[in-house]
């Protein structure tokens, strides 16, 4: 079953009532954070192939080398398949990216259909793909399908957020974050917006850029 998918903000708006409903804390992150984002995206090999050239770069390095393979006409399954690692490496990419970038476009992945897979199954498919983590997985089910109820718990930001907000001693990790997660369902993708937000509100309150 795929479930609720997130269309609007008026879906994320549903989402955060009955988060706040459910978990005083929550309610109390919404007052300072205040309506949450959409963050809607493509879907498709674009999309993963975005994720794979922001691997362990920065965003500014990340969006250089995005800019020059759209120059280049690379980003879209049958380029990049086509292209010579040279081609590739001439945009910024890694030895190792290309392989990512050539497995994900050889991996006959139908990006159609996945919008009806449930959200176990295009993550099972996507992490077959040499360099597709789970994480990436999740946060593509998130955003370019807009599952409503898939949460990121590997996810550093999410976890601190965590910590902060349940006042944890600890940063729960990846395990104990996904079964804490599981009271929020069924809008586990709008609580981790919610934590998201709150975590940037959380820095900016104690001086930390």
């Amino acid at each position: 079953m795929v479930g609720r998918i997130i269309e609007t903000p008026a879906c994320v708006a549903e989402g955060a009532a009955f988060l706040a409903s459910v978990e005083p804390r929550f309610a109390a992150a919404l007052e300072l954070t205040g309506p949450l984002p959409l963050r809607r995206r493509k879907d498709g090999y674009e999309e993963l192939l975005g994720a794979i050239v922001s691997q362990q770069v920065s965003v500014a390095a990340a969006d250089a080398i995005w800019g020059r393979l759209k120059a280049a006409r690379l980003t879209g399954p049958r380029k990049v398949a086509a292209a010579s690692d040279e081609d590739l490496r001439a945009c910024g990419m890694s030895r190792q990216k290309i392989r990512y970038a050539k497995a994900l476009a050889g991996a006959g992945i139908n990006f159609q259909a996945l919008r009806e897979c449930p959200t176990e199954e295009v993550v099972a498919t996507l992490i077959e793909v040499p360099g597709i983590g789970k994480w990436t997985a999740e946060i593509y089910a998130m955003f370019s399908l807009g599952r409503a109820d898939v949460f990121a718990p590997g996810d550093l930001a999410l976890q601190e957020a965590a910590k902060l907000l349940f006042e944890l001693d600890d940063r729960p990790r990846e395990a104990a974050l996904r079964t804490m997660a599981q009271a929020w369902s069924p809008w586990r993708g709008v609580a981790a917006r919610l934590l998201w937000a709150y975590y940037r509100v959380a820095k900016d309150r104690e001086g930390v850029r």
